[in-house]
C-alpha cells in the first residue's frame, strides 16, 4: 500500500501530477493535459480540457469490460418488505430509459431536473439519467415541506420535477402529491413536466397535470450518454441555510469522479466486487457522494436502504443488512449508532448475527462524541472513523485513510489527518497560525482539491 505521508506531501506540492494521475482511473473521451485551471479564482477549474461522462464511468465502463452481470445496486426496504438486486446491465438499460423519456419531454444538456422522491431505485436512476445526457440534477429530500420546494424550484428554474405518491415511515405514510402541488401553487417558475412514480404502498390519485411514471416510459428511444467538459454541471445540491436562504452548490463531473473514484479505494478501503453501504438518505451529499456516484465509479455493489437503524423492525437492523448483503464498509451518521445503543446497549439484537464481513464503520454528519465511538467498536469489533466534509466539499477534508498504509492511531472525537489535496490550517481570528493548544479557525487554503464546489 502506499504511504499516505508520500501521497499527500506530493498533493501539495506537486497537485498537477497528482491529481492527473488519478483521473487515469477514469474512462475520458478526452484526456485531460491539465489538472487545475485556478485563473477565475477564487474558484478553481477541475481537468478543464477534459471530457467524459459520469453515467458512463459508473454504469456504462462496467458493463463494457464484462461486468455487466455484476451486482451494482442493492435495494433494501423493510418498510415495504421489498428487496431486489439490480446488476450494472440492468441499471444500464433503466436509466438509459428515463434519459429517453427526459429528452422525449424537451431536457437538453444543462437544463435542471428537480427529483422529490422517496429511497427507491428508481430516484437513483432518475439521477444517472440527468448525468447521461448532460441535465443537472438537484434532489430535494423526500418529504421536505412544499416552502423549501418551492424556494429550490424557483431557483434552479427546472424545466422538470420527478417524484411520486409519497414516501413510508416506520409507523405512518408521507404523501408526496399534495406538497408538490401547494409547492407548485408557491414557486413564480413552472416546471414544464411534472411525472409521478406510483407506489402501491401510497396510493394517491394523480392531479390532471401529472403524467404517470409507467405511461412516461412506456415507448421512449433510450438515450445513450453524451459527452461533457470536465467542469460542466453534474448537479446542484442545497445546504441547510446557514446563511439564510439556502445554498445551492454546484458540481462539476470531472473533479468529482476523480475524487470520488480515488476515495473508495484509499480512504475507504473498497474496491469492485464488493458492498458499500452508506445508511444515509439521497437528499443529503453523503447519498449523492456514497450511494450513488463513488460506489459505482468504483464498481461496487451499494445498498439503498428504505428503513431507519430503529423501529423497522427493530434495532437489529443495520445487522440485518450487513450479514445479508455482505457489506465491508458502513458508513452512518453517529446519531444513528447513538440510536441504537439507547435502545440496545448490551448488543442482544448482535447476538446471531455474522458480522465478520464487515471490516470499518465510518462516521460523518457530526463529530462523533467518544462514549459513542467507544460502544460501536466494543459491539462491532472494527475500527471506528470519523471523517469531517460537507456539501460544499463532496467528500473527506479530514479522516482516517485505511486504503493506505499502517492507519493512524485512532482518537475518538477526532477526523484524524487531512485528505490530499486539502491544505488545513488552525488560524486565530486574526488569521495568524494558532499556537499548540490554542483554539482556532480551521480553514483549507485555496485551490481546494477536485469535488469541491465552483460556484453557487
Amino acid at each position: 500500500m502506499p504511504s499516505y505521508a508520500a501521497l499527500y506531501a506530493q498533493s501539495i506540492n506537486d497537485p498537477e501530477g497528482f491529481w492527473l494521475q488519478a483521473a487515469q482511473a477514469l474512462s475520458w473521451d478526452q484526456i485531460p493535459t491539465k489538472a487545475c485551471d485556478f485563473s477565475e479564482a477564487p474558484a478553481a477549474k477541475w481537468f478543464p480540457d477534459g471530457k467524459l461522462n459520469t453515467c458512463y464511468n459508473a454504469v456504462d465502463r462496467h458493463v463494457v469490460a464484462g461486468r455487466g452481470d455484476a451486482p451494482a445496486l442493492i435495494y433494501d426496504s423493510p418498510v415495504t418488505g421489498s428487496k431486489r438486486t439490480y446488476s450494472f446491465a440492468e441499471i444500464q438499460i433503466e436509466v438509459a430509459k428515463i434519459a429517453g423519456g427526459l429528452r422525449a419531454l424537451g431536457v437538453t444538456q444543462g437544463e435542471t431536473v428537480l427529483i422529490y422522491m422517496p429511497m427507491v431505485p428508481e430516484a437513483i436512476f432518475a439521477m444517472l439519467a440527468c448525468a447521461r445526457i448532460g441535465a443537472v440534477h438537484s434532489v430535494v429530500f423526500g418529504g421536505f415541506a412544499p416552502r423549501e420546494i418551492a424556494v429550490r424550484l424557483d431557483d434552479t428554474a427546472a424545466k422538470v420535477v420527478l417524484t411520486a405518491t409519497g414516501s413510508l415511515e416506520p409507523n405512518r405514510q408521507v404523501p408526496y402529491i399534495p406538497l408538490v402541488t401547494e409547492a407548485l401553487e408557491r414557486a413564480r417558475h413552472a416546471p414544464e413536466a411534472v411525472v409521478c412514480l406510483k407506489r402501491p404502498q401510497v396510493p394517491g390519485d394523480l392531479p390532471d397535470t401529472f403524467q404517470d411514471w409507467q405511461e412516461w416510459l412506456s415507448d421512449v428511444t433510450p438515450a445513450d450518454c453524451v459527452s461533457l467538459a470536465a467542469s460542466d454541471p453534474l448537479y446542484i445540491l442545497y445546504t441547510s441555510g446557514t446563511t439564510g436562504a439556502p445554498k445551492g452548490i454546484v458540481r462539476d463531473n470531472g473533479g468529482h469522479s476523480v475524487a470520488l473514484l480515488w476515495s473508495m479505494k484509499h480512504l475507504y478501503d473498497v474496491q469492485a466486487g464488493q458492498t458499500f453501504w452508506a445508511a444515509s438518505d439521497i437528499g443529503w451529499v453523503v447519498g449523492h457522494s456514497y450511494i450513488v456516484y463513488a460506489p459505482l465509479l468504483a464498481g461496487c455493489a451499494t445498498v439503498l436502504y428504505e428503513g431507519k437503524p430503529v423501529g423497522t423492525p427493530d434495532p437489529g437492523a443495520f445487522w440485518r443488512v450487513i450479514e445479508e448483503h455482505r457489506v465491508r464498509a458502513l458508513f452512518t451518521a453517529p446519531t444513528a449508532m447513538r440510536a441504537i445503543k439507547q435502545q440496545d446497549s448490551q448488543g442482544a439484537y448482535l447476538k446471531g448475527r455474522d458480522i465478520s464481513s464487515l471490516k470499518y464503520l465510518y462516521l460523518a454528519g457530526e463529530r462523533c462524541d467518544p462514549p459513542t465511538a467507544a460502544w460501536a467498536e466494543a459491539m462491532l469489533g472494527v475500527p471506528i472513523i470519523d471523517n469531517w466534509w460537507q456539501t460544499e466539499t463532496g467528500w473527506a477534508i479530514c479522516s482516517n485513510f485505511m486504503g493506505l498504509d499502517a492507519p493512524m492511531p485512532m482518537k475518538p472525537g477526532s477526523p484524524s489527518k487531512p485528505a490530499p489535496g486539502y491544505d488545513v490550517q488552525v488560524l486565530c481570528d486574526q488569521g495568524r497560525p494558532g499556537a499548540a493548544g490554542e483554539i482556532g479557525n480551521l480553514v483549507g487554503k485555496l485551490p481546494l482539491p477536485p469535488s469541491c464546489f465552483g460556484t453557487l
